[in-house]
């Protein structure tokens, strides 16, 4: 089925507001950043786990703090907590700056995430477009990725320039500014229903998300649809920074720039590399709807994505642990594509499988699992890669994974 929505003011709206929030200057920096700041690997590895499970816990009650005060308001106060978050992580000096500032930024993350998809279906749902969610969202997806792949030259003409990836996050606050702006112009039906705020409905929230975890281990279609975007999406938030190590390792020894320091080659590369590497998301985002129709049924293609990308991360670490990096850049590239396709399939795909009354809350918990999912990975991730290197710890994990992940298969019988 093609695409038939409408591409009204609302929608390129949808798209510019994905393109400014991901203007994250740092975002192909940030595992640079804190090694800067002398932090060992499990130091980080312990940030993205406490990171993970700041946004698993207030994800629940933001859908309540949403009704109390409008879908808009409450992204305009994601995008307050991710602008102090900025601002502390430019100021920081310690370790324990640097976890205040993640925080904040976990509360900009769970304040935002479900409210700006909710909004969208909702947004489709008032139009009759229900049908188009993988169409539609692959792409507003897409222009998330372009928006990824601007801001690697940018943060990497800032670091170049300025001699630090300290001043990136100063740079971030610009773009976040501007889509607080684009926010608040939102028509107020996208607020939905407003009600009066109350903390039994907090603790009503948490029992629904219980309660949907409840229905989803009824139904083994459900738990292994739920199991497969946890399982990839939770590696791949755990991994997917140390494409920036595998990138500088790579700068270091290539014979080009020789003239420039260390930082400045480094700098130059990544922002080279995931300029290419989002703007090639962006093509598999927006492709994700007519790639899914290539099959019978959406199990198929979810199934595949889920192989080829833990076999792209295993043999990424293997030609890292070669020396062979430009294959091994390549292969990493490759499971960024995968994560693209495959996330809007994954959530079509579950919408399709249960009632329409439980989506919302089968769906956070769909996010809360991909959360524990990276909770659990990212330590693991740092505690290899400080005992044996970046490489071998990718091999580990993903060779682990690889064994786990027949369990998730979706096959006739289950599915």
């Amino acid at each position: 089925m093609s695409a038939t929505f409408s591409r009204d003011l609302q929608y390129y709206r949808f798209c510019l507001y994905g393109f400014f929030k991901n203007l994250r200057f740092f975002e192909a920096f940030l595992l640079l950043y804190f090694l800067e700041q002398g932090l060992t690997y499990l130091a980080i590895g312990t940030l993205y786990a406490i990171r993970e499970i700041t946004i698993n816990i207030f994800e629940v009650p933001s859908g309540v703090i949403a009704d109390a005060m409008g879908r808009r308001r409450t992204m305009i106060l994601a995008f307050l907590f991710y602008i102090g978050s900025f601002v502390v992580f430019f100021l920081a000096g310690s370790y324990a700056y640097i976890l205040l500032a993640m925080i904040l930024f976990s509360f900009g993350e769970a304040f935002r995430s479900g409210n700006n998809k909710a909004m969208i279906f909702h947004y489709l749902s008032l139009n009759g477009w229900a049908d188009q969610k993988v169409h539609y969202y692959g792409h507003t997806r897409s222009w998330s990725q372009m928006g990824s792949a601007f801001s690697a030259l940018s943060g990497a003409a800032i670091v170049f320039f300025s001699g630090s990836y300290r001043y990136i996050f100063l740079f971030s606050v610009i773009p976040y500014v501007l889509d607080l702006l684009l926010v608040a112009s939102y028509p107020k039906v996208l607020d939905g229903e407003l009600r009066r705020f109350s903390w039994t409905d907090i603790s009503e929230s948490f029992r629904k998300v219980f309660r949907a975890l409840f229905v989803a281990l009824r139904s083994l279609l459900v738990i292994r649809i739920i199991g497969s975007l946890s399982l990839f999406s939770g590696y791949y938030k755990a991994m997917k920074d140390y494409l920036q190590a595998v990138v500088a390792a790579w700068a270091f020894i290539i014979p080009l720039m020789t003239g420039l320091d260390h930082e400045q080659r480094s700098s130059v590369m990544i922002g080279m590399v995931f300029f290419i590497v989002y703007l090639l998301s962006s093509m598999a985002s927006r492709s994700s709807g007519r790639f899914s129709e290539r099959f019978l049924t959406l199990s198929a293609p979810l199934n595949l994505t889920l192989a080829l990308g833990l076999a792209f991360g295993l043999l990424s670490g293997l030609f890292y642990v070669a020396g062979i990096w430009v294959v091994a850049v390549v292969f990493f590239v490759l499971v960024y594509m995968v994560e693209n396709i495959r996330k809007p399939v994954g959530v079509a795909y579950l919408g399709s499988s249960i009632e329409s009354s439980a989506l919302a809350s089968v769906l956070s918990v769909d996010s809360q699992m991909q959360s524990v999912t990276a909770d659990i990975l990212a330590p693991i991730f740092g505690i290899f890669a400080d005992l044996y290197g970046v490489g071998w710890s990718i091999v580990m994990v993903s060779a682990g994974l690889v064994l786990l992940s027949p369990l998730l298969i979706i096959t006739r019988k289950n599915g």
